[in-house]
């Protein structure tokens, strides 16, 4: 789905703001396993995946270690970067041909800033990214790795099919081994 329309179904928001903000979001197309972003980068920019799916991730003792997966309508952008000044911790990782927007967060406030309805969907974006970071740490907290494993199933039942099996077992924090224990059913 494109950008304009993703936020118009969400939203019901008048033409003029999302001409607005699809004239400064650039299209970018990557091939399966682009870096998007590198770990330590100072980027400002938000991304949009309107096509395939992207791996946040990090390295911890040499190990590459997969944080969260971005799928179509996804929106990511560096909370370290633009808020805090801080080098991104995290990279980016295309997994299947994909079609990103891309804008640098100056160019996306600006906008957002004239037209108080885009304001409205921004709070929405922040208060769903919160609830997806509060149910992530109640999986690690309270969850086995079975639960987490449906849980993820439930919110992308294709991720088998498009992601490696290391990332998704990266993701849970289990071996591969655990997982094809897990998807066998024993």
């Amino acid at each position: 789905m494109s950008l304009i329309d993703y936020i118009q179904q969400q939203t019901q928001i008048e033409k003029e703001p999302l001409e607005a903000l699809d004239a400064i979001f650039q299209v970018r197309e990557y091939k399966k396993y682009s870096l998007l972003l590198k770990e330590g980068s100072p980027s400002q920019e938000v991304f949009f995946i309107e096509r395939g799916i992207v791996r946040q991730f990090y390295t911890k003792e040499g190990k590459d270690i997969t944080h969260a997966f971005y799928a179509e309508n996804s929106f990511y952008t560096s909370l370290d970067n633009i808020y805090f000044q801080q080098p991104n911790q995290f990279g980016l990782e295309v997994l299947e041909p994909s079609k990103v927007r891309v804008a640098e967060f100056a160019q996306v406030e600006a906008v957002i800033n004239n037209y108080p309805k885009l304001e409205r969907f921004m709070r929405m974006l922040l208060i769903s990214f919160l609830k997806n970071l509060s149910d992530t740490l109640y999986a690690i907290k309270f969850q086995t790795a079975q639960e987490c494993y449906e849980l993820l199933l439930k919110n992308y039942p294709q991720i088998l099919l498009r992601v490696p099996l290391g990332h998704v077992a990266s993701f849970l924090g289990i071996t591969q081994q655990t997982l094809s224990v897990i998807r066998a059913g024993k």
